[in-house]
Protein backbone atom coordinates (compact mmCIF):
# COMPACT_ATOMS: atom_id res chain seq x y z
CA UNK A 1 0.00 0.00 0.00
CA UNK A 2 1.42 3.39 -1.02
CA UNK A 3 0.93 6.74 0.71
CA UNK A 4 -1.47 7.89 -2.00
CA UNK A 5 -3.80 4.95 -1.31
CA UNK A 6 -4.90 6.13 2.11
CA UNK A 7 -8.01 4.39 3.32
CA UNK A 8 -10.72 6.57 4.84
CA UNK A 9 -12.22 4.85 7.85
CA UNK A 10 -15.99 4.75 8.25
CA UNK A 11 -17.24 7.41 10.69
CA UNK A 12 -18.44 6.31 14.06
CA UNK A 13 -22.17 6.77 14.84
CA UNK A 14 -21.34 9.87 16.91
CA UNK A 15 -19.37 11.34 14.03
CA UNK A 16 -22.18 10.56 11.58
CA UNK A 17 -24.64 12.45 13.81
CA UNK A 18 -22.21 15.37 14.03
CA UNK A 19 -21.74 15.43 10.23
CA UNK A 20 -25.53 15.43 9.73
CA UNK A 21 -25.91 18.33 12.18
CA UNK A 22 -23.17 20.34 10.42
CA UNK A 23 -24.80 19.70 7.03
CA UNK A 24 -28.17 20.85 8.40
CA UNK A 25 -26.63 24.05 9.83
CA UNK A 26 -24.86 24.75 6.52
CA UNK A 27 -28.16 24.28 4.68
CA UNK A 28 -29.91 26.72 7.03
CA UNK A 29 -27.11 29.28 6.65
CA UNK A 30 -27.18 28.94 2.86
CA UNK A 31 -30.95 29.36 2.68
CA UNK A 32 -30.81 32.37 5.00
CA UNK A 33 -28.13 33.98 2.84
CA UNK A 34 -30.13 33.31 -0.33
CA UNK A 35 -33.23 34.82 1.28
CA UNK A 36 -31.28 37.93 2.31
CA UNK A 37 -29.86 38.37 -1.20
CA UNK A 38 -33.38 38.02 -2.66
CA UNK A 39 -34.68 40.66 -0.24
CA UNK A 40 -31.95 43.10 -1.26
CA UNK A 41 -32.60 42.51 -4.96
CA UNK A 42 -36.33 43.03 -4.45
CA UNK A 43 -35.70 46.27 -2.55
CA UNK A 44 -33.38 47.59 -5.26
CA UNK A 45 -35.84 46.60 -7.98
CA UNK A 46 -38.68 48.30 -6.13
CA UNK A 47 -36.69 51.52 -5.78
CA UNK A 48 -35.79 51.48 -9.47
CA UNK A 49 -39.38 50.81 -10.45
CA UNK A 50 -40.68 53.63 -8.24
CA UNK A 51 -38.07 56.12 -9.46
CA UNK A 52 -39.07 55.60 -13.11
CA UNK A 53 -42.31 57.46 -12.45
CA UNK A 54 -40.45 60.45 -11.08
CA UNK A 55 -38.23 60.75 -14.13
CA UNK A 56 -41.26 61.32 -16.37
CA UNK A 57 -42.57 64.04 -14.03
CA UNK A 58 -39.33 66.02 -14.12
CA UNK A 59 -39.96 69.74 -14.26
CA UNK A 60 -38.75 71.94 -17.05
CA UNK A 61 -38.51 75.68 -16.59
CA UNK A 62 -40.58 76.81 -13.61
CA UNK A 63 -41.23 80.37 -12.50
CA UNK A 64 -42.38 81.00 -8.96
CA UNK A 65 -43.87 84.42 -8.38
CA UNK A 66 -43.15 86.20 -5.11
CA UNK A 67 -45.29 88.86 -3.48
CA UNK A 68 -44.29 92.45 -4.17
CA UNK A 69 -41.40 93.53 -1.96
CA UNK A 70 -40.45 89.98 -0.96
CA UNK A 71 -36.79 89.09 -0.59
CA UNK A 72 -35.25 85.62 -0.56
CA UNK A 73 -33.36 85.28 2.70
CA UNK A 74 -31.99 81.75 2.20
CA UNK A 75 -32.42 78.51 0.31
CA UNK A 76 -31.61 74.94 1.23
CA UNK A 77 -32.31 71.30 0.57
CA UNK A 78 -33.93 68.99 3.12
CA UNK A 79 -34.29 65.43 1.84
CA UNK A 80 -36.46 65.58 -1.28
CA UNK A 81 -37.53 69.16 -0.60
CA UNK A 82 -36.22 72.54 -1.70
CA UNK A 83 -36.67 75.07 1.12
CA UNK A 84 -36.86 78.81 0.42
CA UNK A 85 -37.00 81.36 3.26
CA UNK A 86 -38.62 84.68 2.34
CA UNK A 87 -38.87 88.08 4.04
CA UNK A 88 -42.20 89.59 3.05
CA UNK A 89 -42.54 93.05 4.55
CA UNK A 90 -40.89 92.01 7.83
CA UNK A 91 -42.77 88.69 8.07
CA UNK A 92 -40.68 85.54 7.62
CA UNK A 93 -42.20 82.80 5.47
CA UNK A 94 -40.79 79.39 4.53
CA UNK A 95 -41.93 77.76 1.31
CA UNK A 96 -41.09 74.18 0.37
CA UNK A 97 -41.03 72.62 -3.06
CA UNK A 98 -40.61 69.03 -4.26
CA UNK A 99 -37.03 68.76 -5.52
CA UNK A 100 -37.99 66.48 -8.42
CA UNK A 101 -41.04 68.27 -9.81
CA UNK A 102 -40.56 71.74 -8.26
CA UNK A 103 -44.23 71.77 -7.25
CA UNK A 104 -45.05 73.68 -4.05
CA UNK A 105 -45.53 71.32 -1.10
CA UNK A 106 -46.03 73.67 1.82
CA UNK A 107 -45.90 77.14 3.30
CA UNK A 108 -45.09 78.22 6.85
CA UNK A 109 -45.64 81.81 8.01
CA UNK A 110 -44.14 83.31 11.14
CA UNK A 111 -46.07 86.21 12.66
CA UNK A 112 -45.74 88.16 15.89
CA UNK A 113 -48.47 87.85 18.48
CA UNK A 114 -50.70 90.92 18.75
Amino acid sequence: MTTSDTAVPEPTPEQAVLFARVRRMMLIAGLTTALAICAVLIAVGYRLFKSEGRATEAAGDVTATLPKGAKIVSTGVAGDRLVVTLDIGGVIEIRTFDAHTLRPTGRLKFANEP
